[in-house]
């Protein structure tokens, strides 16, 4: 008897919506599970080159917080292709501005770097505050905390 390896297809992916409060998070472990979830890896049908992911919805992204001296350390760039055209900002002053961009530049860090990837990322979805515009996929609370335990 002859033995094959699952492969899953697109269409037999239950894909869920999760809602994640990163009040109090440190924001590379939150952003490796959130990374995680988006590929697809707690999926026993979990299949390398398919979107088995979930959507997930990041919450109270400006109170995230960041370990060590990485408030004044860590360094952004962004380089518009022109001399002198590199602009840097660090993390503390980018998790006053554009906190929601802290926590995607983290998990797009973190996702394959292909076609695949982006389409994972665009699952991702991240706010300051606490409201969303998400309430009618009715997305399921996600502890982070309790599944890093695990």
């Amino acid at each position: 008897m002859k033995k094959y390896t699952y492969s899953a297809k697109q269409n037999d992916i239950d894909k869920k919506w999760l809602i994640v409060d990163a009040e109090g998070m440190v924001l590379g472990r939150l952003a490796s599970e959130i990374a995680a979830r988006l590929r697809g890896k707690h999926n026993p049908l979990f299949t390398p080159h398919v979107d088995c992911g979930d959507f997930v919805v990041v919450v109270n992204a400006d109170k995230i917080m960041l370990t060590g001296r990485k408030h004044q350390q860590k360094m952004y760039y962004s380089y518009s292709g022109f001399i002198g055209g590199l602009k840097e900002i660090t993390a503390g002053k980018l998790l006053e501005k554009r906190p929601e961009d802290l926590i995607r530049f983290a998990v797009k860090g973190m996702l394959p770097k292909n076609t695949l990837g982006r389409s994972m990322f665009k699952k991702l979805k991240v706010y300051a505050g606490s409201t969303h515009p998400h309430e009618a996929q009715q997305p399921q609370p996600f502890d982070v905390k309790a599944q890093a335990l695990k």
